[in-house]
């Protein structure tokens, strides 16, 4: 059986690894595909208070920092992200906690905007993490999240090759739960959810969906026409941006 996410994370092989890609790989898919659909979506970010799920290295909340938010908290289960993000923020007035997604005892009504980047696809069940995220925000506050498109999470059978993949498959796309999926040489468990769940699940707890996005490529994101080419031939990562409506109490 394969790890759990932080499990995975704080593995040193795979932590190094992983680092190593997001730092020297160019085009990777984080920075031509995730990236500028994210920042497209939470757009301006002064004053706001902004609670970061799975932050990983905390290099979205030095972005925000930068560009004027009144206050970032970031929260990750992996004891390796965690200390990266620590250093990443030394000299800023953000902050980190090493929580789990799932349990953190989330205060009430005090976020301006909730963000999550490629995280809650590992998590179990997200319809309780939905309605405490609603809580957590103020009305009107947003909640804006990316995870594996669920496409790639469905199945895991595709043809690997030493290069870069080139085939996909797409299988069991109703049959929801975890996945074992082999990455940076080890095993992850993911938990595959439908597009049509992640909805569902959002609307349930309350909130307004307001876009849904898919990782479509720009051709100015990518220095190599090749990769270009074949990043258009799948969605890799999807995105919804919701809303936390006013209360109807008192109309």
């Amino acid at each position: 059986m394969g790890l759990n996410g932080p499990e995975f994370y704080d593995d040193d092989v795979v932590f190094d690894t992983y680092m190593s890609r997001r730092e020297t790989r160019v085009d990777s898919p984080n920075d031509t595909l995730e990236k500028p659909v994210f920042d497209e979506l939470v757009g301006d970010l002064t004053h706001l208070r902004i609670l970061d799920l799975g932050c990983g290295n905390a290099a979205f909340g030095l972005e925000a920092l930068g560009q004027g938010c009144r206050s970032y908290l970031g929260i990750d289960a992996s004891y390796r992200m965690v200390e990266a993000a620590k250093k990443k923020l030394a000299d800023t007035q953000g902050k980190v906690l090493r929580a789990s997604i799932e349990s953190w005892d989330y205060p009430t009504r005090h976020f301006d905007l909730v963000t999550s980047r490629l995280a809650l696809h590992y998590i179990q069940n997200i319809e309780p993490v939905f309605v405490r995220l609603n809580q957590a925000l103020i009305e009107g506050g947003r909640f804006i999240f990316s995870i594996e498109h669920p496409v790639i999470t469905s199945c895991d059978r595709a043809r690997q090759s030493d290069g870069p993949r080139q085939d996909w498959i797409v299988d069991d796309y109703f049959e929801t739960g975890p996945r074992l999926t082999h990455w940076m040489g080890d095993e992850v468990i993911k938990y595959h959810r439908t597009i049509e769940d992640y909805f569902v699940a959002l609307r349930a707890a309350g909130f307004v969906v307001d876009a849904l996005r898919e990782s479509k490529p720009q051709r100015m994101m990518f220095r190599d026409e090749a990769t270009y080419e074949r990043r258009k031939r799948i969605p890799l990562m999807l995105f919804f941006s919701a809303h936390r409506p006013p209360s109807k109490l008192g109309l």
